[in-house]
């Protein structure tokens, strides 16, 4: 059966899509359109380019944090003192690293550019902080004088996945200047609207796929410091333009992964977590699907 998938921001945790897709593929759910953010930006791009869910997990089970993480050079000695360039390179790692990796894997399908792709079949949604807007890749291109036939597919996952402060922000070439794109889990973490949308008739069944437990379940933030503070900052950031949209009607088509206790950037996982991981999101999968109605 043929659907549209869209898969939220979480970092490592993204782990947990690859036991989603696992099951739906068993059962014999195609995606045809594919929309994601961060971390669901790399696993949309992998299923649009032809990944199944056996190829997709060997390359992430194989991926090694330094072949991601290209820290900056630093002159200072010590490495409290390595956070000082963020003040003006503005991520603690290059993020081109990271671009690499997912460009290699795509090159494997024959895919480069969003015209490798079908016209369509791929989202990718960033965050334009010199403008303070969504951009939606490859759809907003055009207001940036840019054609998307010769974009690259890896370097739109990488604006997507630029969380702030941790990888430096991709600088973009446009007509008008240079333009500030970050994470787009900034403006949009789960960006369930792009394919379903109130009193617009779906072209096929729309899955959502989101690592955290659903809204009714999600603990409130606690906040004793600084730190925890920012944290709910930036959570509450996120979220709240997504959970506004999404209505109990929108949430029979979500499958909420909680993975609690793993942090977004933790990519020093063992290979326990990482199996737990993949685990959680087959599990809830099959949960999910015993009832879903279309």
């Amino acid at each position: 059966m043929d659907i549209d998938g869209v898969f939220s921001g979480g970092g490592i945790k993204g782990l947990a899509f690859v036991g989603a897709y696992q099951e739906l593929e068993k059962r014999g759910y195609r995606f045809k359109r594919l929309a994601g953010t961060s971390a669901g930006s790399i696993v949309a791009a992998m299923i649009a380019a032809g990944y199944n869910s056996k190829e997709m997990l060997d390359e992430l089970n194989s991926l090694e944090a330094e072949e991601i993480l290209d820290e900056q050079r630093s002159i200072f000695p010590f490495k409290f003192i390595k956070w000082i360039p963020i003040y003006w390179r503005l991520g603690l790692y290059k993020g081109q690293a990271l671009e690499n990796w997912i460009d290699e894997r795509l090159k494997k399908k024959g895919v480069k550019t969003f015209g490798d792709l079908p016209p369509g079949g791929l989202r990718v949604v960033a965050s334009n902080l010199t403008n303070g807007k969504i951009l939606i890749i490859p759809d907003d291109l055009y207001k940036y004088n840019i054609p998307f036939e010769s974009f690259s597919v890896a370097k739109a996952v990488r604006m997507s996945c630029s969380l702030p402060y941790f990888f430096e922000p991709v600088r973009l070439k446009t007509s008008e200047g240079k333009v500030i794109i970050v994470d787009g889990g900034v403006l949009s973490n789960f960006p369930m609207w792009l394919f379903d949308q109130e009193n617009v008739k779906k072209i096929r069944p729309v899955l959502g796929l989101k690592l955290s437990p659903d809204y009714k379940n999600i603990p409130p933030n606690e906040i004793n410091n600084a730190l925890q503070m920012f944290e709910a900052l930036f959570t509450t950031m996120k979220d709240a333009h997504d959970a506004r949209y999404i209505s109990r009607k929108h949430e029979k088509n979500i499958i909420f992964i909680p993975t609690e206790g793993i942090l977004t950037t933790e990519f020093g996982l063992t290979e326990e977590k990482k199996q737990e991981l993949v685990n959680i999101g087959r599990e809830q999968t099959i949960k999910f699907l015993q009832k879903w109605t279309y």
